[in-house]
């Protein structure tokens, strides 16, 4: 049983971590070890602190708005994007409607229609990306589903579906589907219902890569294993800061923090707000009856209960199924439920991978019937630490009471249908740009006024 005394948000990522699926694909990638056990360069105009996908397109973006990139540092506390980036489920998928609700408690019906509909544009960002710049992330867009796996949740989904629905959302896009038609289309023989809408999925470490690459060809520095441990005012002039890190100290006129879970660390005003959450995955070969011409199309969120489900999806190239598990699991014991309050990723939980077998089993009974060959069933787990915010929104923009600094974290485990507006948006309130022109939620936007109507408990959960 795993258990971990690493349980706050204001530490360093863990120096051991283990490696994920996407992450085992990888290992050659040049960039990996960049400038590592290198000295930092004495200044630098602009220091993004993170290298996953945030940090990445961060620097990306700031390139194309005009900075120059020999002007841009990239830090990274361990190997180049080893963290939530590259450890997620492999999802590209929006909320189509199902947090509509819970949003609209916090941040009011006006807001949560816009969070909903900005995780609508990034799934066509994230396209538009992908084949502008040819990136060989494996990325497939194709539809979803939200599977009901009891009543009780069919129920649920179908309130928040007509809450939204009322509020003036659109849903166009979305098919839903009931009783023998559910189990049809799903291949699920106990969906009680389903919604479909569109949705991708990719290979995530593949796409930090290319844009640490693409920044790095264009002459912007990425240093790994070089962790900001530390930011002060320099005393030389009041509008620069000092970066503490173990190979050096660089004095930046502009700092982007990119480091989801960790942002505490650096920014202790942000520890009550920021919650690091272990999440858990797996990928698995599949049996006869999932490959080939059976193999699944579409990606799920199996789901029976708010808190208690399970993401799925199967990559086109080489077959893989990848499982992964609610972050909070009422069938979990005890400690293991604690447990996931921790920044420690270095290894998986078994308890938590023997209960996903056995659940995907439940739900795809084809796939348990067979006798599975050597080689086949679970190839690989691991753990990932994602950030859960007090309002279940990033932190994205300036902060005021530190002049010359900017936050782009706190995705809620939804990074991938959040970052590819949330990054753009942060460069652009960089180069100088108003918060009304990056088009992003209010709700959003990182204020002290913001942290001071959060409290420190906990919201319902969304995802």
């Amino acid at each position: 049983m795993l258990t971990s005394n690493i349980k706050t948000s204001r530490s360093l990522p863990n120096p051991t971590p283990c490696l994920s699926y996407w992450q085992r694909t990888t290992r050659a990638n040049p960039n990996l070890h960049a400038n590592n056990e290198t000295t930092v360069p004495s200044n630098s105009k602009y220091v993004v602190v993170g290298s996953g996908i945030s940090g990445g397109l961060t620097a990306f973006k700031l390139i194309e708005g005009g900075a120059k990139a020999e002007d841009i540092v990239i830090l990274e506390a361990r190997e180049a994007a080893s963290g939530a980036s590259s450890r997620n489920a492999g999802h590209v998928r929006p909320d189509a409607f199902r947090g509509f609700s819970a949003y609209a408690k916090v941040h009011g019906e006006q807001q949560a229609l816009k969070i909903i509909q900005d995780e609508r544009l990034v799934l066509e960002k994230v396209d538009e990306f992908v084949k502008e710049h040819n990136v060989e992330c494996d990325f497939n867009l194709t539809t979803t589903f939200d599977v009901c796996m009891t009543p009780e949740f069919a129920a649920y989904e179908a309130e928040s579906f007509e809450a939204f629905k009322k509020a003036g959302g659109d849903t166009s896009h979305i098919t839903f589907y009931e009783g023998d038609q559910a189990k049809e289309k799903t291949r699920v023989p106990g969906a009680v219902a389903a919604y479909e809408w569109p949705a991708g999925s990719s290979h995530p470490a593949k796409l930090a890569q290319f844009l640490l690459q693409a920044v790095i060809s264009k002459g912007a520095k990425l240093f790994t294993f070089c962790p900001a441990t530390e930011i002060e005012r320099s005393g030389a002039s009041p509008e620069t800061w000092k970066v503490h890190t173990p190979w050096g100290i660089i004095e930046a006129e502009k700092i982007i923090h990119c480091t989801n879970a960790h942002a505490a660390l650096l920014l202790p005003q942000l520890e009550a707000y920021i919650r690091p959450n272990r999440a858990q995955a797996h990928s698995l070969v599949p049996v006869p009856a999932f490959s080939g011409q059976k193999a699944l199309q579409s990606t799920f969120s199996l789901r029976f209960s708010l808190l208690h489900f399970y993401s799925l999806i199967q990559r086109k190239g080489d077959g893989t199924l990848v499982l992964g598990v609610s972050r909070s699991n009422p069938t979990m014991s005890p400690e293991t439920s604690a447990s996931r309050f921790s920044t420690d990723d270095s290894r998986y939980n078994e308890e938590i991978a023997q209960d996903a077998l056995r659940t995907f089993g439940d739900i795809f009974p084809a796939y348990s019937s067979q006798t599975a060959m050597h080689g086949e069933g679970l190839d690989h787990a691991w753990t990932g630490i994602i950030a859960m915010t007090t309002d279940s929104v990033p932190f994205v923009g300036a902060i005021n009471s530190l002049p010359g600094q900017y936050i782009c974290a706190g995705f809620n485990g939804h990074g991938m249908a959040r970052i590819f507006t949330c990054a753009p948006a942060v460069a652009q309130l960089v180069l100088g740009k108003t918060w009304d022109e990056t088009g992003l939620p209010d709700c959003f936007q990182f204020s002290d006024e913001r942290l001071s109507r959060l409290s420190n408990g906990d919201l319902p959960s969304i995802w």
